[in-house]
């Protein structure tokens, strides 16, 4: 198969209106050439409204599609060149593995000798050779997700479109396909645009990610930038988990300030340039359980709380605790399970600390028209 590099799409203040109902509202994002980027957002958030708009099968209110600089909002679907995967498989049961995958050559009139070195070629790169004879019923859930890849690939699109293409399996195949996904996304330098709610495998799969809410783009970055530094409350509580920490802001220095919760100060570190909130203004903290640590006697910390544990939960690699504090209410705490400090129970004593660097501050959200 060829591994010509992948094609750069442009959307430019797309919209999409039922009536009353805005599906989504002004985006506009660049998807460079030969990145992975993943749609994320809950159920309802326009993530899949948005792709069938790329795709063509949903026309937009307003705005702009451009593939390469090239406009093409009133392209029909069958000239925009696209591959698509969509959750259900979409595999026609009669045919053959190699039947399936032969299909869009067929259509596009390709001679028979030259399908079958195609069809040859795109199942190599899925590893399902060996299968090419099969029916549909004779494969398993992921390899039948894998033809519908090497359906979608054959014709060397210039996009390849993933609409949930992994929500059917269970979670260990899930995980097994994610990494098969990011190799193939390697080896054959495409642009990928996937649609997910699912958000482990937006952080594994994706060079980028775009997060969705009430049908607006709420921020994008890269899965570091994003889990790092959200920027409001929705995406540092959809991307993981997170505890809010409010406060009045009592203390502005250089490269930090310090917010006070009840008799809690807590300190927060200010990168040099990002903007610092105003002296007596309530402020918002986004604080990720795993970035607690259980303070030892006479170990000190930036920001320190006393609490004691309301509940726990063992998962193998950790600890989940609940601890109940006074001045910020229940906090989540994610200890590891190796070599944990102490043997968890309930109605036990803590002590809680973290630097000043382990927190962010979050704006709240606002689904204003």
């Amino acid at each position: 198969m060829s591994s010509t590099a992948g094609h750069a799409l442009a959307l430019r203040g797309l919209t999409r209106r039922y009536g009353s109902f805005v599906a989504v509202r002004d985006v506009s994002l660049n998807v460079e050439s030969g990145e992975f980027v993943t749609l994320l957002g809950p159920s309802g958030s326009g993530k899949t409204t948005m792709l069938m708009m790329v795709a063509g099968f949903t026309e937009p209110s307003e705005g702009t599609i451009l593939l390469d600089g090239r406009d093409i909002t009133a392209l029909p679907p069958e000239r925009r060149d696209f591959g698509m995967v969509f959750q259900g498989y979409a595999l026609f049961p009669h045919m053959t593995v190699a039947e399936n995958v032969a299909f869009p050559l067929r259509v596009r009139g390709l001679g028979r000798a030259a399908r079958e070195e195609k069809v040859r070629a795109a199942l190599d790169l899925v590893q399902l050779d060996r299968f090419a004879d099969r029916k549909p019923a004779q494969l398993s859930g992921g390899q039948q997700q894998r033809v519908a890849l090497a359906r979608a690939l054959v014709f060397d699109p210039a996009l390849l479109l993933l609409d949930e293409p992994l929500s059917a399996l269970d979670k260990k195949l899930r995980g097994e396909l994610q990494e098969e996904l990011k190799a193939l996304h390697r080896r054959v330098g495409r642009t990928f645009i996937n649609v997910t709610h699912d958000q482990e495998e937006a952080l594994r799969l994706s060079d980028r990610v775009a997060i969705l809410d009430h049908g607006r783009l709420v921020q994008q970055g890269s899965p570091l930038e994003l889990y790092e530094r959200p920027a409001t409350r929705f995406v540092a509580d959809f991307l993981g988990r997170s505890n809010f920490l409010a406060g009045v802001v009592r203390e502005v220095r250089p490269g930090a300030m310090a917010l006070v919760a009840g008799g809690t100060r807590l300190v927060q570190a200010v990168a040099y340039g990002a903007p610092k909130l105003a002296l007596g203004t309530p402020g918002l903290l986004a604080l990720r359980p795993e970035k607690i640590s259980l303070l030892a006697e006479g170990e000190a910390a930036d920001t320190e709380v006393a609490g004691e544990i309301a509940a726990w939960s063992y998962h193998g690699t950790g600890f989940a605790l609940s601890v109940q504090t006074v001045d910020l209410g229940l906090l989540q705490v994610a200890l590891p399970a190796w070599r944990a400090p102490i043997a968890p129970a309930e109605g036990m004593a803590v002590r809680l600390g973290w630097p000043a660097d382990a927190s962010v501050p979050v704006a709240e959200d606002s689904h204003a028209a």
